[in-house]
């Protein structure tokens, strides 16, 4: 059930909700970004930082894909905010478009036939020019996100219904598919899944369909280490990919380039346990305040450094 793939109260979501929640630009958390929350209280207002009281806490906020919206909320959000979520079925055909660009062959992970798909049964073939590593490495950017399907396909956006992982069709799932065929051992599995999220990126407007993207990421890591390895991440596992995922799934305002209504104001309200955690990640207290409307910032983990996402289209995206 889908009420049961974002969890944020339990294990694994929990633990690192405070990393998820980070926006690394303003070295805050993102904001809201939406009016759907505001009757609830000014703590709920599009200008506002979420925070885990909000999600996780006694009076939290229960966030749901878009697809268990009423639809008189979905026709209003598709009003304001041109939020359409993509069926699994179009995700798919336009992925596999993008392989056959970079394979130069068609069908490599599945064959599509209307609105269903057979996944392949060999193992994928690369040539010397591209190796599997080529292809774990190559960046992919999924513009105004969502709930990310075009990168993780856990369940369907339009109709709810799960997948099952060797039938899933994002572009992180197929990178992880790869992973899954070449890596000799665990260790190797381990630092090449998470180059595969390390090169996967996307942004969006809405604070809570943002959140819901960086679950599903965090996720889908949880899913296939269970499915290749049986067993459960460690917590510091689990922050190492929560971080890269606060990073390369970020919050901003596509047509400025900035943060959604400029920066958010501070949030005067008690500090929980879960708060706190985010102080591991490294953020500088003394860090120099932000613009009123941030440029936002991505980061290159091959470079070790971050950028304005300004500057990104100056070279390709695909190395």
């Amino acid at each position: 059930m889908l009420t049961k793939l974002i969890q944020m109260d339990e294990f694994p979501v929990r633990p690192v909700l405070p990393i998820l929640l980070q926006d690394k630009t303003t070295k805050k958390n993102i904001i809201w970004a939406t009016g759907s929350y505001a009757a609830l209280g000014e703590q709920y207002a599009a200008d506002v930082q979420m925070t885990t009281l909000a999600l996780v806490g006694m009076d939290r906020v229960l966030l749901q894909p878009r697809v268990l919206k009423a639809l008189s909320e979905q026709q209003e959000r598709t009003k304001a905010h041109a939020e359409v979520f993509t069926p699994s079925w179009v995700c798919n055909q336009m992925n596999n478009f993008c392989d056959e660009e970079w394979f130069g062959r068609k069908d490599v992970f599945n064959s599509q036939e209307g609105h269903a798909w057979t996944a392949t049964e060999e193992l994928i073939a690369f040539s010397e020019n591209k190796t599997w590593k080529h292809y774990v490495d190559s960046r992919r950017l999924e513009i105004t996100c969502g709930e990310a399907p075009f990168l993780v396909s856990r369940y369907d956006a339009a109709t709810g219904e799960e997948i099952p992982i060797p039938q899933r069709i994002g572009q992180l799932d197929r990178k992880l598919r790869v992973v899954n065929e070449n890596a000799a051992d665990e260790d190797e599995w381990l630092k090449w899944t998470l180059r595969a999220f390390q090169s996967v990126y996307g942004y969006e407007y809405q604070g809570d369909n943002l959140i819901i993207a960086r679950i599903n990421l965090l996720m889908t890591f949880v899913e296939y280490l269970e499915d290749r390895w049986k067993r459960q991440p460690t917590i510091e596992e689990l922050k190492k990919v929560a971080n890269v995922i606060s990073w390369n799934l970020w919050q901003m305002d596509g047509l400025k380039g900035t943060v959604p209504l400029g920066e958010p104001e501070d949030l005067n309200q008690q500090v929980s346990m879960f708060d706190l955690f985010g102080s591991e990640m490294g953020f500088e207290t003394d860090a120099p305040k932000a613009k009123k409307t941030p440029r936002c910032r991505v980061f290159d983990w091959r470079t070790n450094e971050s950028l304005p996402f300004d500057n990104v289209g100056k070279e390709s995206l695909e190395r």
